[in-house]
């Protein structure tokens, strides 16, 4: 294993002196956890986001960026660049997602000379020895497990409740989680080696319940009646400021104009929910806070556009032009981009899935050939794969079952007419419906094909 591993790290760092004369970038990527469609600014959110709405501004918007539909999956595929069900990852897991060997986004990276820090939730496997420092990460602060409590960073009750770390060691703090995942990532930039290029990832906790806010944050959003969105307006509105703490940061080093930043989100948001979210230790209150994805249908955990296609941004000054790009990417793409742009090669194939997406970001190139985009649903329950304006959807639980009102076994969907996936087009349209399969079929022949043993 770990021969395989200097192997391909070597070929990368040679890759990375030799692809590129300019300095490579330095890379800063947010992630917001169960951040919806309409839960920003500039898709008409009340959210108070000043910091993100000024990014969307001045940078590139994502319009048709996909990721799956809960969050280890979507964290897996993005350091992988491979669809997280190749991994077996189809749903929030505290298991290890990846085999110990994988190249991941860091490890190709930190071969390349950069400097590599997580500020944040990892859920790619709970336990301290698998960690985010176990696969390419100098630095690793925040939760092992998925979302925690906002003060006292427990995770649901059981045997990664206490799941709080900084590099593999559990701890204990205080404070509100947003404000220490940003004050880490704060921290990590101003001690960082100097002329160093660095990849900082920050995956929030924000706005995934349960959800506890200081005043301040509600009364930013005072102008909100409903006292549940009130709240996770709040929520929002700390993200925002603690992404606003990390780019000042990158401003008084002077670092705004070698740096990308991108901000995704790991999934759509949840319909109206108990605050409570499930077993975490601790009173809530009475909330039930979710938001809809509208014009998109659907949410968090199934296949439909609200649950998998989420807002994003691509943040570069003078690489960069403002604007929007509505043609399809996914998660999988960021590590095949990314490492191009840092100049990084990785030896032998690594079964990626996405693809470098730069000219895209940068309108180099407006009318790609459609590519086949996918994403299993939780427990390979359902599938769903997107190709042009196509999109088809397999509910495999459908079959069979009685008594319950159930999805349609096949749903075919326009995109380009139809956003919002009201007209299933399966009946009307047999030969489309039968490519679609096809490309299914293939596209997920490769599911569970790099499982993590023991």
């Amino acid at each position: 294993m770990h021969t395989v591993i200097r192997l391909a790290l070597a070929a990368l760092s040679f890759a990375a002196a030799t692809l590129f004369a300019a300095p490579p970038p330095n890379l800063v990527l947010f992630l917001a956890d169960d951040l919806g469609w309409a839960d920003v600014p500039w898709h008409g959110s009340p959210y108070a986001m000043p910091h993100l709405a000024k990014l969307a501004r001045e940078g590139v918007r994502l319009e048709a960026h996909y990721v799956h539909p809960m969050c280890s999956p979507t964290r897996a595929a993005l350091l992988s660049g491979r669809y997280a069900s190749r991994f077996g990852v189809t749903a929030a897991q505290n298991q290890r997602a990846y085999p110990w060997d994988t190249v991941t986004l860091a490890r190709a990276l930190k071969s390349a000379g950069y400097a590599t820090a997580l500020t944040g939730k990892w859920h790619l496997g709970s336990k301290p020895e698998e960690g985010p420092q176990k696969f390419g990460f100098d630095h690793g602060y925040g939760s092992l497990a998925g979302g925690v409590t906002s003060h006292t960073h427990r995770y649901k009750e059981g045997e990664f409740s206490v799941t709080w770390h900084r590099n593999g060691k559990l701890i204990e703090e205080e404070g509100h989680v947003t404000d220490l995942i940003a004050r880490e990532a704060v921290r990590w930039l101003d001690a960082r080696e100097p002329g160093k290029p660095f990849f900082l990832y920050v995956p929030f906790t924000a706005i995934h319940v349960p959800i506890a806010e200081p005043e301040k944050w509600l009364q930013a959003n005072a102008h909100l009646a409903d006292p549940a969105q009130r709240l996770r307006a709040a929520s929002a509105s700390h993200m925002d400021d603690a992404i606003g703490q990390v780019l000042a940061a990158l401003d008084r080093k002077q670092l705004r104009a070698s740096t990308l930043v991108l901000f995704l989100s790991d999934n759509g948001a949840h319909g109206p929910s108990p605050n409570q979210g499930g077993p975490y230790p601790g009173d809530f209150g009475p909330f039930r806070v979710g938001n809809d994805n509208l014009p998109l249908r659907g949410h968090k955990s199934g296949v439909y556009e609200g649950g998998i296609r989420t807002p994003g941004i691509a943040h570069w000054p003078g690489k960069l032009a403002p604007g929007e790009v509505h043609i399809p990417m996914h998660a999988v793409d960021w590590m095949p981009t990314l490492c191009a742009l840092a100049g990084a090669k990785p030896a032998g194939d690594l079964k990626w899935d996405g693809a470098n997406i730069w000219p895209l970001l940068t309108r180099a190139e407006q009318s790609p050939a459609p590519r086949t985009i996918y994403s299993a649903g939780t427990g390979f329950r359902s599938a769903a794969v997107r190709h042009g304006d196509w999109k088809l959807i397999v509910n495999h639980a459908a079959a069979g079952k009685k008594g319950t009102k159930q999805p349609p076994a096949e749903e075919l969907f326009n995109l380009a007419t139809d956003p919002g996936e009201t007209k299933n087009l399966a009946a009307e349209k047999p030969e489309v419906l039968a490519d679609m399969k096809r490309r299914l079929a293939e596209v997920s022949a490769r599911d569970k094909d790099a499982v993590a043993k023991d």
